[in-house]
């Protein structure tokens, strides 16, 4: 059974930067495990690894959609399926790296997921017509009356989602958080990086600034400009904040402000999911000054 490490954590705390040292020193290749990181074009706002880095070691999950794709947990489980086995066909090690929890489990727990990723047509248009109308708000009520069960597991702040669930329920009748265990793909290493709080939001508020400076407004903008096309890619954090700014309704400091908030609440909350749902080895990366030779060490452990 082919061994893979996965490197989960909250945003902004060196998931990218550890994946890129261990892949350099164990002969890897790295798979992305976020799910924004797929779409061509969001560069900045979904922090990206950059180019040089791109070429430096092989990345999978990278790029592979236009903004206007949907891409599901499914396709995600799919795809990472896949490419762990090419990664292991050429004696690399696979390293999959990213904050996407649902995402990460649903490929852990080789989940039988609830529905068919391809719904029909007709059931997506129905779906989207209760978001473009009455937003987010409008796609909680609509989840809570038909599927309760999910509404009480699911993240409802997170649009996607909870349109993800009304269409499998929807298609299938049954209920998204209807999932079995599958047979295990692989042998995991979980590895988890944190830190203490004040010192993460801080990182988090920096990485913000950073982002404004590389030009995340022009990115934000062409999603803002293209809004009704891209229904998934347009809720991602970093650009729906800034949607008020363009349309003259908010300044630029106080959309800012709600990125940094919303920025530092997606990180709670992916705290909050790792250890609830996962088997992790946690490094705080400000109480342990060696973090990197231990994790490396674990690592070499683990593959012998």
């Amino acid at each position: 059974m082919e061994k893979v490490i996965a490197i989960v954590g909250p945003t902004a705390v060196g998931k990218s930067a550890l994946g890129m040292k261990l892949a350099k020193k164990f002969s890897g290749e790295i798979i992305s495990g976020d799910s924004m990181q797929i779409y061509r074009g969001l560069d900045i706002g979904t922090a990206k690894d950059s180019p040089q880095e791109l070429k430096e070691v092989e990345h999978h999950l990278v790029d592979i959609c236009d903004v206007d794709q949907r891409y599901t947990v499914k396709d995600f489980q799919a795809g990472a399926t896949k490419s762990i086995q090419e990664i292991a066909a050429k004696n690399k090690l696979p390293l999959i790296v990213g904050g996407t929890g649902f995402y990460l489990n649903s490929l852990l727990r080789n989940l039988e997921l609830g529905g068919n990723s391809d719904v029909s047509t007709e059931i997506k248009k129905r779906v989207l017509k209760i978001e473009q109308e009455f937003g987010l708000s409008g796609l909680q009520k609509e989840l809570t009356r038909i599927d309760p069960q999910a509404s009480e597991k699911i993240d409802m702040s997170n649009p996607r989602r909870v349109m993800r669930a009304i269409e499998v329920f929807q298609d299938s009748g049954h209920s998204i958080t209807e999932q079995q265990n599958g047979e295990a793909i692989a042998d995991f290493c979980l590895i988890g990086l944190t830190d203490d709080r004040p010192v993460l939001y801080d990182r988090i508020n920096c990485r913000v600034d950073k982002m404004v400076d590389q030009g995340l407004l022009a990115e934000a903008k062409s999603v803002f400009d293209r809004q009704d096309e891209i229904p998934q890619a347009k809720n991602g954090i970093g650009y729906k904040e800034l949607f008020p700014y363009f349309d003259g309704q908010a300044t630029l400091d106080s959309c800012l402000t709600e990125i940094k908030k919303n920025s530092r609440h997606f990180a709670k909350r992916q705290l909050t999911y790792f250890r609830n749902q996962m088997s992790v080895n946690w490094y705080n990366i400000s109480q342990t000054e060696n973090y990197v030779s231990l994790i490396e060490k674990k690592v070499a452990e683990f593959l012998q």
